[in-house]
């Protein structure tokens, strides 16, 4: 099966970005970023910047926004059935170049999980230096660590606010 990912979730403010693989069925299905209800993601956000949790996803967006956060994913294409990064093939990065360039604040790159980073370091090659960290996938598929472990482990986002 053929997927896009979304466009970004930024603005010119944005100071950290996160990148994700590539939007799964279920996130695709409902045209949202981690869409499906077990990923771990908005829960993590909402939290770090100590809001109350919302379902509704124009909430979730700004609240990226609000906090100067910009969020993507490492792949523009792929071919893919079903929704793990190891069944992806075929995939085509993102323009990283063009974006970071509109996005000049930017200064950390995060990324959800291991397979976003190894992507990211096969294809994306830039001219500045970024700090980068490599977060534990949100996904309802990495359930080796509890919750409140990799939630720990993703605060380190607040320190790059």
């Amino acid at each position: 099966m053929k997927s896009f990912s979304f466009a970004p979730i930024s603005s010119p403010n944005s100071k950290i970005l996160i990148l994700g693989t590539m939007p799964g069925t279920k996130s695709l299905e409902l045209n949202q970023y981690y869409g499906h209800n077990q990923n771990n993601f908005w829960k993590f956000m909402f939290k770090i910047l100590q809001k109350e949790f919302s379902e509704n996803y124009e909430e979730r967006k700004n609240l990226l926004i609000k906090n100067n956060i910009a969020l993507w994913d490492v792949l523009q294409f792929c071919d893919r059935v079903g929704s793990l990064d190891s069944a992806i093939k075929n995939e085509i990065a993102n323009d990283f170049e063009n974006f970071l360039e509109l996005h000049p604040q930017i200064t950390a790159i995060f990324f959800n999980g291991q397979k976003a980073a190894s992507f990211f370091k096969k294809y994306v090659h830039l001219n500045k230096d970024y700090q980068t960290f490599t977060l534990p996938s949100t996904s309802p598929a990495n359930a080796s660590k509890p919750f409140q472990s990799k939630l720990d482990q993703w605060k380190l986002i607040e320190t790059h606010l």
